[in-house]
């Protein structure tokens, strides 16, 4: 029996305490429902006005973004079992209006086995693009889209040949699918080289440690006056995602080449009308331990045989007797095949250039007119 009055005498103990506490929070609780808390926000220290520099940038984004366009593409591909051919999603890229023609310019290698495309505005329009023409050795591809009235501003074009190391560069693109990125840095090198795997080399790219990655290809590079400077080609890392070192076509070229895709649909490269051999030239070389490009052959009728280069005979032992051996072109050295024709792309079909060779170990200066190549 007094095991049971302590226990009841317990638990009275209890809830008696816990009334009292209740009665002192009713003040509080009854604050809170009624919605007004007692706790006062912080104030906001005021902003102030942006850096010089900060709004500069802000306003190359927002003149510039709606000039770039992001690109879809899909495949053809057929069902082994039904023999149905159906298109399924391939990649996706950036691009650039080029002219109020709706002309679209982007990097071969984001339309390359693509059997459709599609250019997304910055504005949200949709519009399927058709290919104009396309040239794989400066990784370039022209687009057309018919976007009728409120045509979008094309990028206004600058010069790559008076690029500076050092220099701020802004680039605009669609990485990993996030639309309309900006990313900053700094020209980092330039005249690079770069393979594309399938034995081409791209000539005269642009180093940049702005981040490029999946996605950026064939969007514009752009100086600080807002100028297209380059587009942005590819990156170099082992993780397939940027690391600092990143390559744009130069607009040099982009506005040498372009031109001619619109208008016959490829391009054709500047030639001498000779016939070269990598593979043999640098064994060649090697062995008459010389730097520059044998001519192997010269096409009759060519530029080369009416400024009077000589090509390579075959001696009685079978052996090749070089005859020209081209090491400068407009007094730039030539080392090998994808360097000769790197300089010669720096012209124009119909220009003349000085050639020269070593014939019988003496140099020689011969004016060529380039003619039209494959």
């Amino acid at each position: 029996m007094p095991d049971r009055f302590y226990t009841r005498l317990f638990w009275l103990t209890v809830a008696a305490a816990a009334l009292i506490l209740f009665w002192r929070a009713l003040p509080d609780l009854e604050a809170w429902i009624a919605g007004r808390p007692e706790a006062t926000p912080r104030l906001v220290s005021p902003r102030g006005d942006l850096a010089a520099d900060e709004r500069a940038i802000i306003e190359l984004f927002e003149k510039s973004r709606d000039s770039v366009v992001f690109i879809t593409t899909r495949a053809q591909v057929r069902d082994f079992w039904t023999r149905n051919v159906f298109t399924v999603p391939r990649g996706t890229g950036s691009g650039f209006i080029w002219d109020d023609a709706g002309h679209v310019v982007t990097n071969w290698h984001v339309v390359e086995n693509a059997s459709e495309a599609t250019v997304k505005l910055a504005d949200g329009r949709d519009y399927r693009a058709a290919l104009v023409g396309a040239s794989p050795a400066h990784d370039i591809a022209v687009l057309r889209i018919g976007v009728g009235f409120r045509r979008p501003p094309p990028v206004p074009l600058g010069t790559s040949q008076d690029l500076k190391v050092g220099q701020k560069v802004f680039a605009i693109g669609n990485p990993f699918g996030l639309d309309w990125t900006l990313t900053t840095g700094i020209v980092s090198a330039l005249d690079r080289s770069l393979g594309d795997g399938r034995g081409t080399t791209i000539e005269h790219l642009i180093q940049t440690d702005a981040a490029i990655n999946p996605g950026n290809s064939g969007g514009p590079l752009l100086d600080s006056a807002g100028r297209l400077i380059g587009i942005n080609t590819a990156i170099y890392s082992p993780s397939g995602a940027s690391a600092g070192i990143g390559f744009a076509v130069p607009v040099d070229t982009v506005n040498r080449v372009v031109p001619q895709l619109i208008r016959d649909g490829k391009y054709l490269r500047p030639a001498l009308g000779i016939e070269v051999d990598e593979g043999l030239n640098r064994r060649l070389t090697e062995l008459l331990k010389v730097k520059g490009v044998i001519i192997l052959r010269v096409a009759p009728g060519s530029a080369a045989e009416a400024a009077g280069l000589r090509g390579a005979t075959i001696a009685r032992d079978g052996g090749i007797v070089a005859g020209d051996i081209i090491i400068a072109v407009d007094g730039k050295p030539v080392e090998e095949v994808g360097k000769l024709l790197s300089r010669l792309d720096d012209f124009r079909v119909g220009e003349t250039v000085q050639v020269t060779v070593l014939r019988d170990k003496q140099r020689v200066d011969l004016p060529v007119t380039l003619q039209p190549g494959a």
